[in-house]
């Protein structure tokens, strides 16, 4: 699939920075490997890993064990007060893609149910900071 980046989307740097907080490893390292394929640089983090930095963009898993979904996003928007986020779950309903009104209110620009194909992140990632610089 070919983007093509959108004025505005992506602050100035060299390259378009990702953070990934998901707490199943297999899943983590899958979006890890296809958000870095289309050349994004991404950090990793599991649940209770929350560290501020300057980046383009956090995707978080919003259902996580013994975890809140919505103070999760809470907790993740303190941080990243600026940054774009998209919220993926196993817990909304199937087919689910884009934006969402209760999820805009904690600052989540896209939500993408589980399981996903590789474009759909790629497009929910594209929409919001467009192409890896």
């Amino acid at each position: 699939m070919e983007y093509t980046a959108t004025k505005g989307h992506v602050p100035d740097s060299t390259v378009s920075d990702i953070v990934v907080i998901e707490d199943d490893k297999l899943m983590r390292e899958l979006l890890v490997e296809w958000l870095s394929a289309e050349g994004y640089s991404v950090r990793t983090g599991a649940a209770g890993d929350v560290q501020p930095a300057a980046t383009h963009l956090v995707i978080v898993d919003v259902y996580m064990p013994r975890q809140e979904g919505a103070s999760r996003m809470r907790a993740v928007r303190a941080a990243y007060p600026r940054t774009p986020l998209i919220a993926i779950s196993g817990q909304f309903r199937s087919g689910l893609a884009g934006p969402c009104t209760a999820a805009a209110e904690l600052g989540v620009r896209e939500v993408i149910a589980k399981p996903f194909a590789r474009r759909d992140l790629l497009a929910a990632v594209f929409a919001v900071i467009g192409a890896a610089r």
